[in-house]
């Protein structure tokens, strides 16, 4: 017997097929193998997007669109400062990039737009 996948929605563990479509008993949704699949590959690929809704992608050129007060330090990164070469991690400050006349920083993507 193969072993049916979990219900994405309510993550029950006794699904079974009607046809083509899986189905949750507890929660009545009902998806099919290909959603699965395209839900499966959208969790792989972390989306990430700018101050005007852009896709970042990784060594993209982005400008700080707003002051930013850097923790630690008494100076600021100023707006429209340009940011060569992003690169794209997970957690609360998705970029990861190095400022001209600075040094290394984490940015969050809704204080960046691209250029």
């Amino acid at each position: 017997m193969s072993a049916l996948p979990n219900c994405p929605k309510c993550n029950s563990e006794y699904t079974y097929e009607d046809g083509s479509l899986f189905v949750c008993p507890e929660c009545a949704h009902e998806w099919t193998a290909e959603a699965e699949q395209e839900q499966e590959n959208n969790e792989d690929q972390k989306i990430v997007k700018d101050s005007n809704g852009n896709v970042l992608n990784d060594g993209d050129s982005v400008s700080i669109v707003k002051d930013l007060k850097v923790k630690g330090s008494s100076s600021t990164l100023k707006i429209g400062t340009k940011v060569k070469s992003i690169r794209l991690v997970d957690g609360d400050h998705n970029i990861d990039c190095k400022i001209d006349g600075f040094g290394a920083m984490k940015l969050k993507s809704e204080f960046v737009k691209k250029i």
